[in-house]
């Protein structure tokens, strides 16, 4: 892409709305506009990391065993009522009516809705295990909505539910999902941490936050040291292995873990000194069992083995990608701007002509540009006619993990330089080794 032919609104200045570092940043990066409270506007190149964030979510909800489909924003009441969690629900859900004065929610999450497509379609325990997921803007009527994406009203959900014929069912179920939210986070570059968690108006006797650590966390939790250092399962984990899912589930539950809610504070103490880890977190990711909560009510039961028609046991599992993408800016940053991981940075490298209008440096600039983008390498090519700083400012801010400045003084030596984002390193290389060193990125 040519920035010449890209919006990117740029700020120069920090909005004074913005309290939290990845609210100023996106907003600073032209990444999302604030339309209202709490809801925003996701502007291109937010969008491409949104997607990239999506995309890998998907992949690993499908290796897992799940199957996308996508449901309504708006869901009857009558749903709700079933479950009993119309009233119960509370300010949080956007009651509204349609033209005919029927009662209607703009969802803020669906498990009624599920339920009932399950119960539509499913009568045998032959059909069993499901797990069905969507990826669908939802909506909160948060009553202090701050902090940009981290506490919106209107916000992007997966959301996974399982439906099983008894506990063991449902268990191994609730382990896949636990398996691969680890892996997830992984692939974008962040160590989460699973810690027992409240279940809310969700409902459910078992609970687990995925939990990312962050200086400017919005919470305190503890944890044993040793998650910093434990192994996330591999590719080609086994989703169909039910021992050797719950030893890895095993291993991730059995050291001290909690959120603030869920803290024990003489639990803790009982752990040495040098095992406690004390610090702010970032909820990256949620799941659920809670059994029969769902089908009971709403009679969403299939025949077993014997004949006999029984309620199947439920879990919900979900992940916010658009709170995500904040998530990741409050974990790589600096004051230059968003230090993206490779695998959700929205380009992965920028080509910076140094001095636009030059015939080497343009020559040069659109042999490279041309090569990466045959390489299919996302590539953002910055020919505008501004000076190297402001150039230098703008990569830094939106995150670009490679940056190529190509300029006359390195050209005269047939050499460009190729800096790396994450740590600042920079190094004078031939066109054809970045080339190279930016194929081997793909």
């Amino acid at each position: 892409m040519r920035l010449s032919h890209y919006f990117l609104p740029i700020l120069r200045e920090t909005p004074k709305e913005a309290e939290i570092v990845s609210h100023r940043l996106m907003l600073r990066a032209g990444m999302m506009r604030q339309e209202a409270a709490g809801i925003y506007t996701f502007l291109p190149l937010g969008l491409r990391t949104l997607k990239k964030v999506c995309a890998i979510i998907r992949e690993e909800q499908d290796r897992a065993g799940a199957v996308e489909l996508l449901m309504p924003t708006i869901q009857t009441a009558d749903l709700w009522r079933e479950s009993g969690r119309y009233e119960a629900y509370g300010k949080e859900m956007l009651r509204i009516k349609d033209r005919h004065e029927r009662e209607m929610l703009y969802g803020p999450t669906n498990e009624e809705m599920i339920t009932a497509i399950f119960r539509a379609y499913v009568r045998s325990y032959k059909d069993l295990p499901l797990n069905l997921y969507h990826i669908q803007w939802k909506f909160r009527d948060e009553v202090r909505p701050r902090f940009g994406l981290m506490r919106g009203r209107e916000f992007l959900m997966k959301d996974a539910y399982s439906f099983d014929l008894d506990l063991a069912g449902a268990r191994h179920a609730y382990n896949r999902m636990f398996v691969a939210y680890l892996r997830i986070f992984a692939r974008m570059g962040l160590r989460s941490i699973p810690m027992v968690a409240e279940s809310g108006p969700i409902g459910g006797d078992l609970s687990h936050e995925f939990i990312i650590l962050a200086e400017t966390g919005e919470s305190e939790v503890h944890c044993h040291r040793d998650y910093l250092d434990f192994a996330v399962p591999a590719a080609d984990v086994d989703f169909t292995d039910v021992v050797g899912l719950q030893a890895t589930v095993d291993k991730w539950t059995r050291l001290y873990a909690a959120t603030v809610e869920k803290h024990d504070e003489a639990g803790f103490g009982k752990l040495a000194p040098h095992q406690r880890l004390s610090a702010r977190g970032i909820e990256v990711g949620h799941i659920f069992y809670f059994g029969t909560k769902y089908s009971e009510p709403m009679k969403a039961v299939v025949a077993g083995p014997d004949g006999i028609e029984r309620p199947v046991h439920m879990g919900s599992y979900g992940i916010g990608p658009s709170r995500l993408v904040a998530a990741i800016i409050e974990a790589f940053h600096d004051e230059a701007g968003i230090k993206w991981p490779e695998s959700v940075a929205p380009f992965t490298v920028a080509v910076l002509n140094l001095k636009q209008g030059a015939r080497d440096t343009d020559a040069a600039c659109e042999r490279l540009y041309a090569a990466l983008t045959a390489k299919g390498v996302d590539t953002l090519y910055d020919d505008l006619d501004e000076r190297p700083g402001a150039k230098f400012a703008t990569a830094d801010l939106i995150g670009v993990p490679w940056q190529i400045l190509v300029g006359p003084r390195g050209l005269a030596e047939g050499k460009v330089e190729l800096k790396r984002r994450c740590d600042g390193a920079r190094e004078l290389v031939t066109p054809a080794f970045a080339l190279a060193r930016m194929g081997a990125v793909v």
